[in-house]
């Protein structure tokens, strides 16, 4: 069974370093937007799906009625975990208990800092006491499965800083923690932490959420036993998926489809896709080790040659190689992951395969 993914790009206000395809000040399209949205996920052949993933933009801005609108375009009751992407100061408590009813059973809500300088700074709408009020509301309606997101290597973020965010989110106990650096496409920030600072807050956050339960099972990904994103493991074990909605990709038999971006162009015509690729076994087996190596387990060698008819260890022995001389791959004979080192410079591994 497939997955799918529904992009709801809008926002209430776009975060200064956000690079995803959203837009604030667009209000007056979300009707259109979601009728074009819900024609699209009735055009495919699918009608359940083994997991379903509200991301954007802000899929809490817009009305939980059109959320629920989307939901019953599908047989959404046999999914094993419905997930919205919720921002504090979006929801009340209403509107968390309509996700609930018609079955999301899984929050992801963003924190990415306790200190409300930062907050500011990079652009966010909500402070530390925004995200106390939607959290504890979360839990009074019966969620049971929250996820929140960090980030570190902020403006002005000290190690510190980090540590008392760490400290915040073991205290309320959320059962999944996904911790992302700040990438940057423009130079639009000043007072970066330094490189080294900025692995030392990696560092900090895989020893502190080890040592509070939590599991680190992917680059930046820790959840208590049993709490690993379902849909995101979808994508990391190279599963098919469908992605409905402005700019949103695709991946059946193979082929990877992107749908037009501009929100316009969408709604006008929500069947305007480009083929991105068409895998050839080869690029689907480089793909394959790529995204297994994003797991801590990394790749399982029985399960890569059943899956591909190959010996992995030999086909790739010139680049695993390699890769153990720089003490950035380790292997052994059931599994080939990275090194701690290699978590840390894991692009120079993944370029090997490309």
């Amino acid at each position: 069974m497939k997955s799918l993914y529904i992009h709801i790009p809008f926002c209430k206000q776009k975060c200064l370093y956000c690079d995803f395809n959203s837009y604030s000040n667009a209000d007056k399209l979300i009707n259109d937007y979601v009728i074009a949205l819900k024609k699209e996920i009735q055009s495919y052949s699918f009608n359940a799906y083994k997991t379903i993933y509200f991301g954007g933009g802000t899929p809490s801005y817009i009305d939980e009625k059109s959320i629920v609108e989307i939901l019953k375009c599908i047989d959404y009751k046999k999914a094993e975990e419905i997930t919205i992407e919720v921002n504090p100061g979006t929801v009340t408590k209403e509107k968390l208990k309509s996700y609930i009813d018609n079955g999301i059973n899984r929050l992801s809500i963003g924190l990415q800092a306790t200190q409300d300088s930062i907050l500011k700074e990079i652009g966010r709408i909500h402070t530390l006491g925004d995200f106390e009020k939607t959290y504890n509301m979360a839990r009074e309606v019966g969620f049971k499965n929250i996820s929140v997101d960090l980030m570190f290597g902020l403006p002005n973020q000290t190690l510190k800083d980090v540590d008392e965010s760490l400290d915040f989110i073991i205290k309320i106990n959320p059962e999944h923690v996904s911790c992302y650096s700040l990438i940057l496409h423009e130079n639009i920030f000043n007072n970066l932490p330094e490189d080294e600072e900025e692995r030392e807050m990696y560092y900090l956050i895989i020893e502190k959420l080890k040592e509070a339960g939590y599991e680190h099972y992917e680059i930046s990904n820790f959840a208590k036993p049993g709490y690993e994103s379902k849909h995101n493991l979808v994508y990391w074990n190279q599963g098919e998926y469908v992605g409905a909605g402005a700019g949103a990709s695709s991946y059946i038999d193979n082929k990877r489809y992107t749908n037009v971006a501009n929100i316009n162009k969408y709604i006008a015509n929500y069947e305007d896709r480009t083929i991105e690729e068409v895998q050839a076994n080869d690029d689907k087996e480089r793909e394959y080790i790529i995204l297994k190596l994003r797991l801590i387990d990394g790749i399982d060698i029985k399960e890569m040659n059943e899956k591909f008819n190959i010996n992995v260890c030999e086909k790739y022995k010139e680049q695993i190689e390699k890769m153990e001389k720089l003490e950035l791959l380790e292997c052994n004979d059931k599994n080939i992951r990275l090194t701690k080192k290699g978590l840390d410079l894991a692009n120079i591994v993944w370029e090997e395969f490309v």
